[in-house]
């Protein structure tokens, strides 16, 4: 990129997003991309290089240019920018890195580049490529909490480098579901075991910080289940969410303080919804935030 435009001011968001997560990259992008500057912005995390997937260019409504894969990376970050309000293919190969490309390194031969191209302005948006129809870009499926009378199901939807736990839902769903949330209101997580074994259960507190709690304790936050000794390992296994076929991103059940365990297990969900990504990678089943219920 430097080599076409030296003097690009280069920002490195993430590098060490997981192999194949294209879902976990498009989280990074949109919780990113509102506190950067205007640009030129470029991810990739491709699994489908090389096949049909298309090289896309994305204008948003804020001005900013996203570049990358069209599989449902972009365009959780071009809705935290306004929306998407132009796409072009990125066909246009006079824009590329050379007049051969690679079937597996497209982020080299063909996004870093044109990127570099329109950061530099050596190149107009209009002219990377043929236009496409904003309704047909690849959006992945939209995690989303359902909240019932003293419970909540849902997804987590990310697993951080500290193995915290981000829930689709927040705070509205949280009180919704449970009413008024104080601290250190106690709270069970469940995670249905994946191979059929019954859900693992774990005892959690609501606090509004991280040092609310003693290390190794989970608590539950307003946007996230999370744990200070990394929960994620322990109820999901090795791998988080990913993107593609074959993965599968588990749901979270919230239920209230005083059902009994039979009510309860009634209202648990086992159901399991694919978010896509690489086949093999899974998460731990369903969880469930859950008031302890009396003896």
């Amino acid at each position: 990129m430097l080599s076409i435009c030296p003097d690009a001011q280069i920002i490195d968001i993430a590098h060490s997003v997981r192999k194949f997560a294209v879902g976990d990259g498009a989280f990074i992008l949109s919780t990113a991309l509102p506190f950067m500057p205007a640009g030129v912005h470029l991810a990739v995390v491709d699994p489908g290089v090389g096949t049909e997937r298309r090289p896309v260019a994305l204008r948003v409504a804020r001005g900013d240019t996203l570049v990358g894969p069209d599989n449902g990376l972009l365009l959780l970050g071009a809705e935290a920018l306004g929306g998407v309000t132009d796409a072009r293919e990125l066909d246009n190969q006079g824009l590329w890195l050379g007049p051969t490309t690679s079937t597996t390194f497209h982020g080299r031969d063909i996004f870093a580049p044109v990127a570099a191209r329109l950061a530099a302005g050596s190149a107009d948006f209009e002219e990377v490529g043929s236009r496409v129809e904003i309704d047909s870009l690849v959006a992945l499926p939209q995690a989303v909490a359902e909240v019932g009378e003293g419970w909540i199901k849902t997804e987590v939807i990310y697993v951080d480098t500290f193995g915290n736990l981000r829930l689709a839902g927040g705070a509205r769903e949280l009180v919704q579901a449970l009413g008024d949330l104080a601290h250190d209101r106690p709270l069970r997580v469940e995670v249905d075991d994946p191979a059929g074994r019954g859900p693992r259960v774990e005892e959690a507190r609501f606090a509004e910080t991280f040092g609310a709690v003693p290390g190794g304790a989970e608590i539950a936050h307003v946007e996230r289940c999370v744990v200070r000794a990394s929960l994620a390992p322990r109820l999901l296994g090795e791998c988080g969410p990913c993107a593609g076929p074959g993965c599968r991103t588990e749901q979270a059940t919230a239920t209230e303080q005083h059902r009994s365990p039979d009510e309860a297990a009634s209202r648990y969900c086992t159901r399991r919804s694919g978010i896509g990504g690489r086949t093999g990678h899974r998460l731990g089943g369903p969880a469930a935030l859950l008031p302890p219920v009396p003896a």
